[in-house]
């Protein structure tokens, strides 16, 4: 574990934001720094969609939107990048063509990310990705506390017999053994099911759900607080749907629906995790060419930062 002072975003007072290359939030690469604490990796790729593609142009168009972020978090109180090192990893380059390949190569890259102690705030890419991801954060926790943002439940079984997709990924991960069955959440789903046996079938594999008129009439300080009574201390992985904010607020995704989270309502939440153990975090499903004005991206921006910055404060009071 490094004990040097972290390296830092490229100072905007002296190198105008919309110069240089776009890494997120204009943080050096990992070829860079001697050791990275939170590595920032995109995944560009859509081909697990079911409606609307274009997620895999998601992770770059994240990182330009990331040109804005500043070093000090107010809402957190705290510099993220100054309590760890954190880096941009680029992009795991997968096959668009082969699903199958595509998961053991996203699942492959993490295991070589984490395997020196590194945790992960992954860019999509669509949201088959997240299996990967947890098969490899698994190994290294054990099973984990999930907490899902989604307008959808994404546990069902197959789309057109394709078992790995992104409306599949959390039911293979309860079927493999690799989350924590007495922690699983969801938040702000909503929207019309196939039937309502995809809620049963849901309740079963050990989920809860918060939906976004949950959210709504209860307000984010008790959601946050049911969402840190039901995970603990548990290592907690995070994986949010962009799709999980209504239109308004995120028109570029591939598969919207009606009624969702308002940007402000989704940061309130995550802010409202500072005791949780996240040990790695994904946003996916941002879509650009569905976007307008950056709006998307620019929410996934600061989703992706608040998340790194709830890794980088727990980081800090492990080695404190």
């Amino acid at each position: 574990m490094s004990s040097t002072t972290p390296r830092g975003p490229v100072d905007s007072s002296r190198v105008p934001r919309y110069a240089g290359p776009a890494t997120f939030a204009r943080l050096p690469r990992t070829d860079e720094v001697p050791h990275t604490d939170i590595a920032v990796v995109g995944v560009p790729f859509d081909s697990g969609v079911s409606y609307r593609p274009g997620a895999r142009f998601g992770g770059n168009a994240i990182r330009e939107a990331s040109r804005l972020l500043r070093p000090y978090n107010p809402a957190q109180d705290a510099s993220p990048f100054a309590l760890a090192q954190v880096a941009d990893a680029g992009d795991i380059a997968v096959n668009p063509f082969d699903i199958h390949e595509a998961v053991s190569t996203v699942e492959a890259a993490a295991d070589e990310l984490l395997a020196a102690g590194t945790r992960l705030m992954t860019l999509g890419g669509d949201h088959t990705i997240a299996l990967p991801l947890l098969r490899a954060v698994a190994r290294r926790h054990g099973p984990v506390a999930l907490l899902h943002f989604d307008a959808h439940l994404d546990t069902w079984d197959t789309y057109f017999g394709a078992e790995y997709t992104h409306g599949t990924p959390f039911r293979r991960a309860v079927e493999e053994g690799i989350l924590d069955t007495e922690a699983l959440s969801h938040v702000g789903t909503r929207g019309p099911l196939y039937g309502k046996q995809d809620l049963t079938d849901d309740q079963k594999m050990g989920f809860g759900i918060v939906t976004s008129v949950d959210v709504m009439r209860r307000g984010v300080d008790e959601v946050s607080a049911q969402l840190r009574e039901r995970i603990g201390d548990r290592p907690l992985y995070v994986s949010i749907d962009i799709d999980v904010l209504d239109p308004a607020h995120a028109p570029g995704t591939g598969t919207p629906e009606a009624g969702g989270l308002t940007s402000r309502e989704l940061l309130e939440i995550l802010r409202g995790l500072t005791a949780c153990n996240v040990v790695s975090a994904d946003v996916v499903e941002v879509a650009p060419a569905y976007d307008h004005a950056d709006i998307t991206s620019v929410a996934a921006a600061h989703t992706a930062y608040e998340l790194t910055t709830l890794m980088a404060r727990r980081i800090a009071g492990e080695r404190a």
